[in-house]
């Protein structure tokens, strides 16, 4: 069921991209949401979660810190390659020249957040704070592939492919025995990866540092959504 959500997710981020096309804005007010709910998400569920798997093991808290801080560290290094993708950022450059940094640093990005996922049997807010957040990356990514004039068959592969790294990566959290043994370091180095992007989506979501209302509603609406959760 949630590899069918996370497949799903990248699905409706196509079908959006080609057949609706819808404006800039709208696809930044999305942003906006996503980033907010993600980082709600982070901060009200998983930060918890880690800290109090680690007090009941009854080890250092301050090994998670550290998977935090490595988590925001490997996500800087995936935006130099990814040029910011996962948060809505995507020059053009060289029209038709396939992006394969691009292309690796996603599918590692998508493969990695679907780790956790298999330790996450008791509640879906992680899958959801996925879900939600692809489906605005997939929108950007489809855009971007659009405005760049690849071939369209190796377009709809790539974002195929993509949809299928995260569940692949729930699949390895649950059967490879290294990601089972380190299962709380493995979701602190997700939520320093999650931080970096929620609070760039969130720090970046006004232009010209304008304040923005429609923007500022759908980031309320973010926050809302996940204190529902």
């Amino acid at each position: 069921m949630r590899n069918i959500a996370l497949i799903l997710s990248v699905l409706v981020g196509i079908i959006v991209v080609y057949g609706i096309k819808p404006s800039a804005k709208i696809v930044h007010f999305l942003l906006a949401f996503s980033g907010a709910y993600l980082l709600s998400i982070t901060a009200l569920h998983l930060l918890p979660e880690v800290y109090s798997h680690e007090i009941h093991a009854h080890t250092s808290n301050y090994n998670i810190g550290i998977f935090i801080v490595l988590g925001l560290l490997l996500q800087i290094i995936l935006d130099f390659f990814s040029k910011g993708a996962e948060h809505g950022h995507i020059h053009i450059h060289d029209k038709g020249k396939i992006p394969w940094l691009l292309i690796i640093s996603l599918c590692i990005h998508a493969y990695m957040e679907g780790i956790p996922l298999a330790h996450n049997h008791g509640h879906n807010t992680l899958l959801w704070a996925i879900v939600i957040h692809k489906i605005p990356v997939t929108i950007i990514l489809g855009t971007f592939l659009i405005q760049a004039k690849f071939n369209k068959s190796f377009s709809l592969l790539f974002l195929i492919m993509f949809a299928f790294m995260s569940p692949l990566g729930n699949l390895s959290g649950e059967y490879i025995p290294l990601f089972v043994t380190y299962k709380t370091q493995i979701t602190a180095l997700i939520i320093g990866i999650f931080l970096h992007i929620s609070t760039t989506i969130l720090f970046e979501s006004s232009e010209n540092h304008k304040f923005n209302s429609y923007k500022f509603i759908s980031i309320l609406v973010g926050v809302a959504v996940a204190l529902l959760a």
